[in-house]
């Protein structure tokens, strides 16, 4: 916006003074005087046109960057529903193996509690009862996946990824 105001004034200062220059040599100004307003013509024009072509490539450059921008975004939307499919096929998966383990309702709400990385005691919370539960549960479900412990148990489901 700046530039525009710098750019309307200076093409304003152009028009008026060549118009003055005008009207000097009608008069009879001496040549000094006219040279002098014809420079200020000049420069102001100079001026004028650099800020107006500098505004056209600003605009472009922005067009362009928009564009982009909502290519970025359309691409990360289609992204974000590949995320929302590969999870929800990941989950089922998790589930699946936690079936296969033949594990209860609750050793499955704290096995994804596990993988989700809550203390025992945040599950407690969550789940409304006492720690001490939380632990035997998860005991149950090392057991009965043939697993050492909670680190074994998450990487059990990520190792898969990671090479």
């Amino acid at each position: 916006m700046k530039n525009k105001i710098i750019a309307a004034t200076l093409t304003t200062i152009m028009i008026l003074n060549g118009l003055d220059v005008v009207t000097d040599i009608g008069l009879g100004v001496p040549v000094w005087h006219i040279v002098e307003e014809s420079f200020i013509v000049l420069i102001s024009a100079i001026g004028a046109v650099y800020l107006i072509i500098d505004i056209h490539k600003s605009t472009k450059k922005l067009e362009h960057l928009a564009e982009t921008l909502s290519d970025s975004q359309l691409h990360l939307k289609n992204i974000t529903e590949k995320m929302k499919t590969a999870r929800k096929q990941y989950s089922e998966v998790i589930h699946q193996q936690f079936e296969d383990w033949s594990l209860t309702s609750g050793e499955q709400q704290v096995g994804m509690l596990l993988l989700k990385g809550l203390s025992f005691k945040e599950m407690a919370v969550v789940r409304e009862t006492k720690e001490k539960t939380i632990r035997q549960q998860a005991s149950t479900i090392y057991g009965k996946a043939g697993l050492e412990g909670r680190h074994e148990f998450s990487a059990w489901f990520l190792e898969d990824f990671l090479s």
